[in-house]
Order: structure tokens, then C-alpha cells, then sequence
């Protein structure tokens, strides 16, 4: 991020539909320069909290800020703001250098001062050649691309992309992916996205704020929430979670977990309430699969059965069985699977790689 000054504040926002809250009641800061994810579900409120910042929509209460304006109630084209739609929205009549300048145009941009900002947003986008081919002559990546340079050729002061990558292939997806980080860091403009693909923003984000039912369960940065989830909402929404119950108990100077029946695993250091009900986080990279006969071997293990492997080029994942503690999932970077369903295993993982929710974070 290139300043800790914030581009947007959102006080208190909310958004009700017949009494129903999309957004209710959020608090959220977006600093200079710094490229922010909204993620969430169907239905968490993410595009509706993206609307209200543009201005399409109007909150129920609550306040916007863009530096130091208030923009509650003021008009997008008056926000200072570059929208991509999902759709990308672009004029089908225009070519793609008229789609580009269109912004300049309702602004007053004189000619040579247009035609210069087109040349430099063109190039920057990599559309070099296309300048005179209309949006149904174009793939659509470069309909993407296009409807980009549109949104920030006039050097708008916030970048919202709504859902822009979901109407692409995967193989296409990740390329533009890399593309849109590029140029936002060019830039420097500040950037807020809205998706509901993990792998989206876990890849281009400095911070991601998780969404459910029109609430942020959790900002941080990629790595924190991956790592330190806040609840088992946002374990089990970014990537895959194995989460066991239990009561936390000290025993000597350990603390540990013990499951429902009765089995304990170490807990990581921390601040765990003994007697208090927790559940640990473990994710799938972090269980080691060993033979069941290296169970002995090891300071801590559970044997298991593997019941499935899936095979997925640059891992296995092998979902294993043990009456203790049921189903987890572990994934290995095994250059050919070394198990197979029916097979006896041994599963262990480091006490510093399981992260405990407390009761109240559950």
C-alpha cells in the first residue's frame, strides 16, 4: 500500500429491504493505494455494500466517505470513482478507443488531451492494434481490459470492480488476474473488488473483508485470515478446514483438547481458558500422512483409514476416517499417491499449526 491515509470511510453503513438488512451496520477503511477484497457468499451483502459506496444504491443509515467528503448522498458521476461491471457494460456501437475516451468526453477533455490519455491507457492495458475494433470483435479478456482502461483513464481517485473476472474461463481468469494486479500497482490507484472466488482475492489482495449476512466476520490480510481465522465461518469460506470440537484442559505445563470421546491433542501456546469449550482449526497441508506403523514413532498421532484420494497434479488430497475424531482431510504433495482407500494411517501435525477458536468466536 502506498499510504496509510484512507481513501474511504464507511461509518455505520446499512441497507434494508423490507425490513430485511443487506448491510447492516458496517464500519470499514480503505487506505491510499491499497487494493481491498470483498468477499462473501451469495447473499452476504458484498454487492450491495459495493452499490452504496458507488452511490447506485442508497443507504437506509449510515455514512460514506471519500477522503475527506462526504458522499452519502452525493451522485456517482460526482464521486470521483471508476466502476467495472461484471458484464463490462461496454457501448456496442463504439470502437474500443471510443469506449475508452467516453469518460473524457462527458468530462469536456479537449481533443489532443483525450486522444494522448487513450494512447497511454491503450498501451498500459496492452490493447495495442485493437484501438478500432468494436466490443463483438474482441475475446474477453480484451472486453475485460477495455472496460478497465475505460474505468481509470480519467484518473479516478477509487477503482470498485464488481464480480469482473466471473464471467471468464479459468485458464483466462488467472492470466487477467495477474494482469489487474499489475496494473493496479502501476497505478497506484486505490482499489476495492468485490468476488466471491477465493483464489481471486486471496491473489491480488493487501486485505480481504470477509462477509456474511451483511456483516464483516473478519479483515485482515490474506495470510492472517488463511491462518488466524476469526470464527468457523471464515476457516471453513477460505479454503478447506478440518475442525475438531472439544474442551480445553492444562495437563502440567501443555494444554490440550480433549474431543468428545475422550481422545487430546496438543494445543498450540496460548491464552485457552481450560474447561472452556473450543474448536481447533487444522488445514489440510499441515497433517503429515505416515505409515500406521510410524504411529509409534511419533510424539503425537491418531490412526486412520483412508477412505478417498483425489489426485490433483500438484497434490494429493486423501480425506481419512478415525472413530475419535471422524472425517479430516489431508493434502500432500505427493508426486504420485502413496495411499489408497482402505489403507491404515497415521495423521499428525505440529501443536503451533492448529489454530483454537474459543466459544465465543465459534
Amino acid at each position: 500500500m502506498a499510504s496509510q491515509s484512507p481513501v474511504i470511510e464507511v461509518l455505520g453503513l446499512r441497507k434494508d429491504y423490507g425490513g430485511v438488512a443487506a448491510v447492516a451496520g458496517i464500519d470499514l477503511t480503505v487506505a491510499e493505494g491499497e487494493f481491498l477484497s470483498i468477499l462473501g457468499p451469495s447473499g452476504s451483502g458484498k454487492s450491495t455494500l459495493l452499490g452504496l459506496i458507488a452511490g447506485l444504491v442508497q443507504p437506509t443509515g449510515g455514512r460514506i466517505m471519500i477522503g475527506s467528503r462526504d458522499v452519502t448522498l452525493v451522485p456517482p458521476a460526482q464521486r470521483d470513482i471508476g466502476l467495472v461491471f461484471q458484464s463490462y457494460a461496454l457501448f456496442p456501437n463504439m470502437t474500443v478507443a471510443g469506449n475508452i475516451a467516453f469518460p473524457l468526453a462527458v468530462r469536456g477533455a479537449n481533443k489532443r488531451d483525450m486522444k494522448a490519455r487513450v494512447e497511454w491507457v491503450i498501451d498500459l492495458v496492452r490493447l495495442n492494434g485493437l484501438e478500432n475494433r468494436k466490443p463483438s470483435q474482441l475475446s474477453g479478456g480484451q472486453q475485460q481490459r477495455v472496460a478497465i482502461a475505460r474505468a481509470v483513464v480519467f484518473g479516478p481517485r477509487l477503482l470498485l470492480l464488481d464480480e469482473p473476472l466471473a464471467a471468464l474461463d479459468r485458464k483466462l481468469r488467472d492470466e487477467v488476474r495477474v494482469e489487474l494486479r499489475r496494473l493496479q500497482r502501476t497505478l497506484g490507484v486505490t482499489t476495492v473488488l468485490v468476488t466471491h472466488d477465493q483464489d481471486e482475492a486471496m491473489s491480488t489482495s493487501d486485505r480481504i473483508a470477509v462477509l456474511a449476512q451483511g456483516l464483516i466476520q473478519q479483515i485482515a490480510t490474506p495470510a492472517e485470515l488463511y491462518r488466524q481465522p476469526a470464527n468457523r465461518f471464515v476457516a471453513g469460506f477460505l479454503g478447506i478446514a478440518n475442525l475438531l470440537e472439544g474442551v480445553v484442559a492444562r495437563e502440567g505445563d501443555d494444554a490440550v483438547l480433549t474431543l468428545d470421546g475422550g481422545m487430546k491433542l496438543p494445543l498450540p501456546s496460548g491464552n485457552a481458558l481450560p474447561g472452556s469449550r473450543a474448536t481447533m482449526v487444522v488445514r489440510p497441508e499441515r497433517i503429515d500422512l505416515k505409515p500406521a506403523t510410524d504411529a509409534r514413532t511419533s510424539r503425537f498421532g491418531i490412526d486412520c483409514e483412508v477412505v478417498d484420494v483425489v489426485y490433483h497434479g500438484e497434490v494429493v488430497r486423501y480425506t481419512v476416517q478415525a472413530q475419535p475424531i471422524g472425517t479430516v482431510i489431508a493434502s500432500c504433495q505427493h508426486v504420485v499417491p502413496r495411499f489408497s482407500p482402505g489403507d491404515h494411517v497415521c495423521i499428525t501435525w505440529r501443536p503451533e499449526d492448529g489454530w483454537l477458536l474459543q466459544e465465543s468466536e465459534k
